[in-house]
């Protein structure tokens, strides 16, 4: 059985998009806790366990170890405090409400039902504030005229959380709607060009943020535009409260090309309200 988990953590690991985090972990729990009563677990747990192991985000990002974590512990039947905090870490490593719940139903064959089914009453209250999925993203595409489209699985590797791409146009100026789950924003990046070249945004539905490297961010609402000047850089996405859409317009120029770069650190993503 330990093989097999083994074998479905690695082809995870393989497909799914990283999230590459940018400072140390810190842990200081097991200081707190039993800094007096058992110092040497408490430095193991927090400066080693936390500060090193979990800090390698060169070999597996922090949403490949989550997955790890909560894999390893539903497999042995741990379902107490410590699970709902790997849960609770899964989530702000970019897991997502959806995700959660195929990886579970996934491990129930490998690791056993009655786990599985544990698991899943502690999920659910981690991920319970989360607007439900399909229906949250059907009321969304209510709100708006056009359409959210497929998930933007061609770009996937270069947004944290989910998004969708609708193309509206391919002739004269081609456009498409970009629809952002809560929390989902794509990576630093450039629209470079040698003359002309850039982008513009149009809002259209939701809360969401446009930043420029060096500027404050900008709110975005349905109506809000936005022009980016070619080769510079910058981000876009959504509120952490809220779907987000735009039109994606692609300004004409000469020898354009989209350069992508870092992702938004959370530190950089939470100082945003």
């Amino acid at each position: 059985m330990l093989r097999k988990i083994i074998s479905f953590l690695l082809c995870i690991i393989t497909l799914t998009p990283t999230i590459m985090a940018q400072q140390k972990i810190v842990q200081t729990a097991g200081h707190q806790q039993l800094g007096d009563f058992a110092p040497e677990f408490a430095h193991l747990n927090d400066d080693i366990l936390f500060g090193e192991v979990w800090s390698r985000n060169d070999l597996l990002s922090l949403r490949d170890r989550s997955l790890v974590t909560v894999t390893a512990l539903v497999a042995q039947g741990i379902t107490d405090s410590s699970l709902t905090f790997h849960l609770q870490e899964a989530k702000k490593n970019g897991i997502t409400r959806t995700e959660i719940a195929e990886i579970l139903t996934h491990v129930a064959f490998y690791a056993g039902w009655p786990k599985a089914w544990a698991a899943f009453r502690q999920a659910k209250e981690v991920w319970a504030e989360d607007i439900k999925g399909d229906d949250a993203r059907a009321e969304f595409a209510r709100s708006m005229i056009f359409p959210i489209g497929e998930p933007n699985t061609a770009y996937a590797k270069y947004f944290i959380g989910n998004s969708y791409l609708a193309q509206i146009s391919t002739e004269q100026i081609p456009f498409a709607n970009v629809t952002f789950e809560p929390g989902c924003r794509n990576n630093w990046h450039i629209h470079k060009a040698e003359n002309g070249g850039g982008q513009m945004l149009v809002g259209v539905a939701g809360r969401g943020w446009y930043q420029e490297e060096g500027k404050p961010a900008v709110e975005i609402l349905p109506g809000t535009v936005i022009n980016i000047p070619a080769n510079v850089k910058h981000w876009h996405g959504a509120a952490k409260d809220s779907w987000f859409a735009h039109l994606a317009f692609g300004v004409p120029g000469e020898k354009t090309e989209n350069i992508w770069l870092e992702p938004v650190t959370d530190e950089e993503y939470d100082k945003l309200k």
